[in-house]
């Protein structure tokens, strides 16, 4: 009569040795994480009260400042072109960088004051 195998595979045997271990990890984990959000909490508390003071808090380099708008005096359609300035559209009476690439030519470059270039 063959034997029964042992109840106990190979997965309950690294399952209960692992079980301490991990345990402890988790515990550290938790803290650690716990601790970091506490930080970054009060970070983002004392910038948005130092804002709402007017203390002049600057923000961080690319944390969502945008540069101030300026006036667009030149204008290239090229392939990084996407919309179409005000002041080429008055020039020009086109309304779209496809149309005027038709009309002028691709890599064309529009100066606000000055002269069209040649059609093509």
């Amino acid at each position: 009569m063959p034997r029964l195998a042992a109840r106990t595979s190979i997965d309950d045997v690294v399952r209960s040795a692992m079980e301490g271990v991990v345990k402890r990890a988790s515990v550290a984990i938790a803290r650690a994480v716990a601790e970091m959000a506490a930080e970054r909490l009060d970070r983002e508390l004392q910038s948005g009260v130092s804002r709402a003071r007017g203390d002049g808090a600057r923000r961080a380099r690319g944390s969502g400042a945008r540069r101030r708008r300026s006036e667009i005096t030149r204008w290239a359609a090229d392939r990084r072109a996407r919309r179409v300035p005000n002041f080429v559209i008055a020039a020009t009476g086109l309304k779209t960088k496809k149309q005027i690439v038709a009309k002028y030519g691709d890599g064309v470059v529009i100066d606000k004051g000055k002269a069209l270039p040649k059609p093509r």
